[in-house]
């Protein structure tokens, strides 16, 4: 058996960044940039008020207070969106909207809040201003030929706000990764009633719903029957128009198992002296079979048919070999240490055990407890997880020790 570790260094040595495109903004939410993004302008374009409130000369209100207020006479209106004609002088004050340009003249906001109207045309100030109150400066946010972004940047909403703000309709990006999903055997089916033999297909709604958590375009590539022909055609189609392929089931040892063949089938007829089919024992449980291929210049993982070793499996190792190739740096899940809330027994046999578990925080600290059935199997108990605690060889732990644990939310 290998240990995880190996195996991930393993297949991130052979993946490889996509080649960078250029994407409207709007589409690039959690792409990654390739490349930096300066401002041509200022934003703000312009000097403008934080603060619905009367724009004037600092200078006319001194000594401003609740007993001693200053009279400003009103020369104007100014709404967010319109531009200033009317300059502020001595003694005088425009009523200015949140957003709205700074009037020639003026280098104070008087919040609305600290006045009060005083007939048609007055306003009584009740605090005295400094010049810069309630002033946004052009280019307080950006300046013009900033870097407001550098290559590597993961773009979240925020970023997409700015990019709008510069006008930067398009940006340059590694691609979402194309995966296309396939689930293998004869006992499946996709829905319906079940005849002697078979189950319905869990392992494809379930990778697809990851893939989708984890930003990559997924296509569904449906079930493959177990036939070694069928199998390697099926594969060939999918990575004529995928980045990387995921299968579940037939990567075990067993005389059914033809996801094997077909791989190798592909990967003789592969021109590429890259192309290679390995296949791992690793020292964990659940998800010990494992399968990576590269053929046809295209990744493949093939994980295993038991609902939560697919999971698993998943988590582990196709999780972030398709993260990095978008570029990702932060491609591997947080792991936290937690307290036990209960003893979680183990019998030594050599594997890294990775029991689900329910993670929640507690007087500050992390606090985990099993949901349950742990068996490969247990599909539905795991969908209450939101952790893998990893528990070394060994016996378990007590009730109260510390655990490794890695979040999965």
């Amino acid at each position: 058996m290998i240990d995880v570790e190996e195996v991930r260094a393993a297949i991130l040595e052979f993946v490889e960044v996509l080649a960078p495109v250029d994407l409207p903004a709007r589409d690039a939410l959690g792409l990654v940039l390739a490349s930096e993004v300066r401002s041509a302008g200022p934003i703000p374009p312009f000097a403008n008020t934080a603060m619905d409130g009367y724009a004037v000369r600092a200078s006319s209100t001194a000594g401003a207070g609740d007993d001693a207020p200053v009279r400003l006479r009103v020369v104007g209106e100014l709404p967010a969106g319109t531009a200033p004609t009317v300059p502020v002088g001595d003694g005088e004050a425009i009523r200015i909207m949140t957003g709205a340009p700074m009037p020639e003249g003026a280098d104070a906001v008087v919040m609305v809040e600290l006045t009060r109207r005083d007939g048609d045309d007055g306003v009584l100030v009740v605090h005295e201003a400094r010049p810069g109150d309630h002033v946004r400066r052009a280019g307080g946010d950006v300046e013009a030929g900033e870097v407001v972004f550098g290559p590597g940047t993961v773009l979240g909403p925020a970023h997409l706000g700015v990019l709008a703000s510069i006008d930067a309709g398009t940006v340059r990006v590694h691609p979402r990764v194309r995966v296309g999903v396939l689930s293998t055997g004869d006992e499946l089916v996709e829905a319906g009633p079940l005849r002697p033999g078979k189950i319905r297909d869990a392992n494809r709604p379930m990778l697809l719903a990851l893939l989708a958590q984890a930003g990559v375009e997924a296509v569904n590539l449906g079930i493959a029957r177990d036939d070694e022909q069928t199998m390697a055609a099926t594969l060939g189609d999918a990575l004529a128009r995928c980045d990387a392929v995921i299968t579940s089931g037939g990567v075990s040892v067993g005389d059914y198992d033809y996801m094997s063949a077909a791989l190798e089938r592909i990967a003789a007829d592969d021109a590429d002296e890259r192309a290679r089919v390995d296949w791992y024992q690793v020292a964990i449980r659940p998800a010990k079979p494992l399968c990576v291929a590269f053929v046809r210049g295209r990744p493949v993982f093939g994980l295993p048919g038991n609902p939560v070793s697919s999971l698993v499996s998943f988590e582990l190792f196709a999780r972030p070999a398709l993260l990095t190739m978008m570029g990702r740096t932060d491609c591997f899940r947080t792991e936290v240490l937690a307290r036990a809330e209960h003893a979680m027994a183990r019998k030594p046999d050599g594997k890294l055990h990775l029991d689900r578990v329910r993670v929640r925080i507690e007087d500050g600290a992390y606090v985990v407890a099993s949901v349950g059935k742990q068996e490969s199997n247990a599909l539905a108990a795991t969908a209450s997880a939101n952790g893998l605690v990893l528990l070394p060889d060994g016996d378990g732990v007590a009730e109260g020790d510390t655990v490794k644990v890695m979040l999965l939310d």
